[in-house]
């Protein structure tokens, strides 16, 4: 005998494997069956109300027969007092209808304040609704304008207290340098008084103007309509336009708020605004048009009223009228000519056949 070294090989486990894979597909066929729907004897989670909430905390589940005892939510009020609210789980697993049966609660009645009006913005003093307080004309409001019908503890309010209405009054306007307001001994302006400011005379060879509004208006409490204006010497100097001229405006000095109109010479074109004004900074507000040299273009042709073409237009008729008829005397002399000559014409031959004949017949 022959022994031999080779190692000898171990049977394949095929029983373990089949084992194995035998539960894995019985898992697989399992695992649909673990996921469908199971049946159970409890109601789904109770409702959600906008104006009620259960009373106390929910229990975990409920099941045929659990009761849910239903209150009115903070800022609401039972319809009916005393009223029980219930929500039974019934036999077929579904709760029993429950309508809202919770209203707003309201807030206290707002009065108008004196001088003033209280504006409801829905129409009610409901819970959420707003209060706006208006002041009438003359008054200004102190304290809050809004107020809003909110939670408080356990019941409702305003959240705000009640403002009111004071009279609008304004201190003095500010004095101004060279001027002076009307009515400044007065220490107190009431609603829509009006101060006028006016310059003083000037000491110099040159007089004050008001710049701004020479007229301030109380509008507001302690506000006036605008800043007070300014007296100062304004003073341009004398317009020059070389080949251009005046034609309004004309003046040895030239303040604030002077206006002069120009014009150019005959063969010159106006570029610039012909009106200029003295400005409050003494120069003059656009600047000097220039005349440059040229014949005008059409678009600085002043272009003819209807008057003037309407002239125009009759001045042209007439004019082709007068033409036309020359033109028709000259045709019909021309005409009458053309036919005398032919009558002449027919006289001379009746002429000439009546001297022929007797000649022709001695022959």
């Amino acid at each position: 005998m022959r022994a031999s070294c080779a190692p000898r090989k171990a049977p394949p486990r095929r029983s373990e494997r089949l084992v194995f894979s035998g539960r894995f597909v019985g898992v697989l066929l399992l695992a649909p069956l673990l996921l469908l729907p199971t049946s159970s004897d409890a109601c789904d989670d109770p409702p959600v109300f906008v104006t009620m909430k259960p009373q106390g905390a929910l229990a975990p589940s409920y099941g045929p027969g659990d009761r849910i005892l239903y209150e009115c939510r903070l800022g609401f009020q039972p319809v009916t007092p005393g009223q029980v609210l219930p929500l039974v789980c019934q036999d077929d697993n579904t709760w029993s209808s429950l309508q809202e049966a919770c209203k707003r609660k309201l807030c206290s009645n707002l009065a108008d304040p004196i001088n003033g009006q209280v504006i409801f913005v829905n129409g009610s003093a409901e819970f959420g609704s707003q209060a706006h307080y208006v002041c009438n004309k003359g008054y200004y409001l102190i304290g809050a304008s809004i107020s809003h019908c909110d939670i408080s503890g356990s019941g409702v309010d305003w959240s705000d207290s009640p403002p009111t209405c004071e009279k609008i009054l304004c201190k003095p306007p500010e004095e101004i340098p060279n001027g002076k307001y009307t009515n400044s001994h007065k220490d107190v302006f009431e609603y829509n008084e009006v101060v006028t400011y006016s310059c003083d005379p000037s000491n110099g060879p040159d007089e004050y103007s008001l710049i701004g509004e020479s007229k301030l208006i109380c509008v507001g409490n302690d506000e006036w309509s605008s800043q007070p204006p300014q007296c100062k010497v304004v003073r341009c100097e004398y317009p020059v336009v070389e080949n251009g001229m005046i034609l309004s405006g004309f003046g040895q000095k030239y303040y604030y708020k002077a206006t002069v109109v120009f014009k150019c010479k005959d063969g010159f074109n106006l570029h610039g605004d012909n009106t200029v004004v003295c400005g409050e900074n003494s120069s003059w507000e656009p600047e000097l048009p220039k005349c440059i040299k040229g014949h005008p273009s059409p678009t600085d042709a002043t272009p003819p009223n209807d008057a003037e073409g309407l002239g125009a237009g009759f001045i042209v008729l007439i004019i082709a009228a007068l033409l036309a008829l020359d033109y028709c005397f000259a045709c019909t002399a021309v005409f009458a000519d053309e036919r005398r000559k032919g009558k002449q014409n027919v006289a001379l031959r009746t002429a000439l056949i009546r001297i022929k004949q007797p000649l022709q017949q001695n022959r």
